[in-house]
């Protein structure tokens, strides 16, 4: 279904409120847990400006979308974590970049300044705003006007992340810091690269910059127990939102978690395996887990 998001670019940027057509924000009935989910790619609300604008089928979109992670961690609010996610889709903003990192080529006119044109990520397509699809397909018909994707980060991306930063620091103060978890999926191809067994699972902590160790190892040996085939940081050692939330020396912590999409669901059709509902009662527990691993990597708790 196609979706509409308005803004008044003209009125107060909304940072202190997350509507509810924008991002889903499912708070516990007590906050027991120091944890903060989010999945940032999972929206499936596809606005009508992309359809039209697109050279591409909605089915053929959806390569970017990682598809039914918000209902894998859907347990973290009944568990005392809060869970936060994006309802609009990866191909129409992704908000695992920073606010301009923007493909000069896109766009009919020329970028501010301001904007981060060179980045890696904007060089292989998948920028803030990306210009392919993980088939490696190109998105749109024709180029795309600054204005237009201002409007986007401004009505879009900023208030996803003005939601976040307020959960993280409702977090930090009631535990006096945080673990946020990034949850994503990944292709199943992307799982075997170099020659490596397929893995089921990567952790990501930017490299150790991101989250401790401790909260890595807990998190590796609770999976693999659990039969999990599980890599870290290959290929995925987490993006934009583990490097600016994740600050272990500060008590903040941000974990990436890569699911292979072929555990749950069937990547031609999206439709979810057999296997879902075990997959969701692993994530549970993994959430319970890692919730106790982190308080003891906290100054204090409630």
């Amino acid at each position: 279904m196609a979706a509409h998001y308005a803004c008044d670019m003209d009125g107060e940027r909304p940072l202190r409120s997350a509507r509810t057509d924008i991002v889903d924000v499912q708070r516990p009935a007590t906050r027991r847990l120091p944890l903060v989910l989010a999945s940032p790619h999972s929206g499936s609300d596809y606005p009508a400006d992309l359809l039209a604008a697109s050279r591409l089928d909605p089915r053929a979109l959806r390569q970017s979308e990682d598809s039914y992670v918000d209902e894998l961690f859907a347990a973290a609010p009944r568990l005392g974590a809060p869970l936060l996610s994006a309802r609009f889709p990866r191909a129409y903003v992704d908000v695992n970049r920073e606010a301009y990192e923007l493909d000069q080529a896109m766009f009919e006119d020329t970028l501010p300044d301001f904007v981060n044109a060179s980045s890696p990520r904007v060089r292989m397509g998948f920028g803030t705003i990306a210009r392919i699809v993980a088939s490696g397909e190109e998105i749109y018909a024709k180029k795309l006007s600054f204005a237009e994707v201002n409007r986007r980060i401004e009505c879009l991306y900023r208030p996803y992340h003005a939601a976040l930063h307020q959960l993280v620091g409702e977090t930090e103060d009631a535990f006096g810091g945080y673990l946020l978890v990034d949850c994503h999926s990944m292709p199943s191809a992307a799982g075997s690269t170099r020659g490596q067994n397929s893995a089921d699972i990567v952790l990501g902590d930017y490299h150790g910059a991101s989250c401790a160790r401790q909260i890595v190892e807990a998190a590796s040996g609770f999976l693999v127990n659990r039969g999990f085939v599980v890599a870290i940081n290959s290929s995925y050692a987490g993006g934009f939102t583990t490097g600016t939330y994740g600050c272990p020396g500060a008590h903040r912590h941000a974990l990436q978690i890569e699911i292979n999409r072929a555990l749950y669901m069937d990547e031609q059709s999206y439709r979810r395996k057999p296997r879902f509902a075990r997959l969701v009662k692993d994530m549970s527990d993994l959430v319970q887990r890692l919730g106790q691993v982190a308080s003891d990597c906290l100054p204090r708790s409630t």
